[in-house]
């Protein structure tokens, strides 16, 4: 099953399961708010992370044609969306690496720069360089604290995609990748039995059209279970909480005016555009400093 987070006509934020073309408005069957919780956050609580079982019933839900609701970010308010640094090979490759998810571990970015599919992305400086990085994500269900690999599964409500935008240069990871609008995830929450085998999946991402990142799931250096498993030793995960897989070969620059799109196998299609609309000079000084993007972007590999 399908899960989105969108606006209903009259305003209000809402959590729905898609069937066909259409929205099934779930959230009229959520208790009262009274925690400040956005609806989909509200409605794995409610399943214990099931959302499957969520949507057993659809008899009698109001239902919304797709192309006639404002998508929201699958997640509009994550406590916290986590990252993995260097996580393909042929990423550590291009990028002049000497170390890679294992010895650099995960780093945060910050929830204020989740937006959701169709939205821009807003550069916020004039003299610094800005690549894409399309990434396969997955969304905690229930709460995970030092989980092992074997029961990792049990903990994902669903995946989903998502573009890392970064600034490259020395300044942190957290820094460069949190600026807001710097995470478009979406458009769908997809359950792990209709995505069905991570092995089988292919992440694609393109700009202005022009391919530039094609990849296996399997390629991963830590696969989502040892992933899962390492960052909940670190911290403990809440429902909804975002834990992105890091990015293959392939990230470039972007600039104003730039369409990026990121499609992954049985999941969906994420598409942003750019914006340099009221960028500004850079106060920091790290642009000549951190790791050495390409110049160009790495060919894609053939297949």
């Amino acid at each position: 099953m399908k899960y989105l987070s969108f606006r209903t006509r009259a305003g209000n934020e809402s959590v729905g399961a898609l069937v066909g073309d259409r929205v099934m408005d779930l959230g009229t069957r959520l208790p009262g708010d009274t925690s400040g919780l956005s609806a989909l956050r509200r409605l794995l609580l409610e399943h214990d992370g099931n959302l499957p079982g969520a949507a057993d019933d659809l008899l009698g839900l109001p239902g919304f044609p797709v192309s006639e609701v404002e998508l929201l970010p699958v997640v509009t308010d994550p406590t916290k969306v986590v990252a993995a640094p260097v996580n393909y090979f042929d990423h550590k490759a291009e990028m002049n690496e000497d170390a890679h998810i294992d010895a650099l571990g995960v780093f945060l970015k910050a929830p204020s720069s989740v937006i959701a599919t169709g939205q821009t992305v807003k550069l916020p400086y004039v003299d610094r360089r800005f690549d894409q990085e399309g990434e396969l994500a997955f969304v905690i269900g229930r709460t995970a604290r030092n989980i092992s690999a074997d029961d990792a599964a049990s903990y994902i409500a669903g995946y989903t995609c998502l573009l890392d935008m970064t600034m490259r240069g020395g300044e942190d990871r957290s820094t460069r990748k949190s600026f807001d609008t710097f995470s478009p995830v979406g458009p769908y929450l997809v359950t792990p039995d209709e995505v069905g085998s991570l092995s089988d999946l292919r992440l694609q991402t393109w700009v202005n059209g022009e391919l530039r990142q094609d990849a296996d799931i399997s390629d991963l250096i830590w696969g989502v279970p040892a992933l899962l498993e390492y960052v909940s030793s670190v911290m403990t995960l809440n429902a909804g909480d975002i834990v992105t897989t890091g990015t293959p070969a392939g990230v470039g620059q972007v600039g104003d005016g730039d369409s990026i799109a990121v499609e992954i196998t049985s999941i969906g299609r994420l598409e942003a555009t750019v914006s340099a609309q009221d960028a500004v000079k850079c106060p920091t000084l790290g642009a000549n400093r951190g790791p050495k993007p390409p110049a160009e972007v790495t060919a894609v590999r053939q297949r």
